[in-house]
């Protein structure tokens, strides 16, 4: 299993780190060992002062596939679930400003908290469902599948041409805007239109 994720997927998102509006999908990858599972505590690492949250929505691969077209590649997923791309955003502004890859900001371990995934077919339409993140009770982050700038297809299709895709892999679909920095003893809750999938804590 290999977690594929998607950055700057929302434009409100890329702007608000003040990073241009990408014309083909931003990709990067975190390894199995970045899986956080059934609402586990996420342990704040030492080696980052600004660990950031990152509400995504995750799609499973549900058949391998290589080289996939965009109108068959809704056929290589068929379930949805919420997760958080934790980045350590200081090490992340460190390493873009040197032109270094982000591994070490985004791969670490636990670094990629799953919920349960949910059947696809229960979503009257993925191109309009609401997710959103709260902290401690209050809502730091709101988006919705109608502002993706790269379709579930078009990224399906995209990662394909060069990476063969296998059934249980897990791809991180980008963040909306409002990402920022958590503490520990924070309480994060994450919502797939209005129910509660994400539950947990920063220790």
């Amino acid at each position: 299993m290999k977690i594929i994720a998607i950055g700057r997927n929302y434009a409100e998102h890329a702007k608000e780190l003040n990073n241009p509006v990408p014309t083909t999908p931003v990709i990067f990858m975190k390894p199995d060992t970045a899986l956080l599972k059934d609402n586990k505590p996420f342990y704040h690492p030492d080696f980052s002062q600004d660990i950031h949250h990152e509400i995504e929505l995750v799609l499973k691969v549900s058949k391998e596939g290589r080289h996939i077209s965009e109108k068959f590649a809704a056929n290589y997923y068929e379930e949805i679930a919420l997760g958080v791309d934790f980045t350590a955003r200081d090490i992340q502004s460190r390493h873009k400003e040197k032109g270094l890859p982000w591994e070490l900001a985004k791969a670490f371990d636990s670094s990629a908290p799953v919920s349960n995934f949910v059947p696809k077919a229960k979503f009257a339409d993925v191109y309009n469902i609401s997710f959103g993140l709260n902290i401690n009770g209050e809502s730091r982050q709101q988006g919705n599948t109608k502002n993706l700038l790269f379709s579930f297809e078009r990224i399906i299709a995209f990662v394909s041409q060069y990476i063969t895709l296998k059934k249980g892999d897990l791809i991180f679909t980008g963040t909306p805007e409002g990402v920022g920095k958590v503490a520990i003893g924070d309480h994060l809750e994450g919502y797939l239109e209005g129910d509660k999938l994400l539950d947990f804590y920063i220790k």
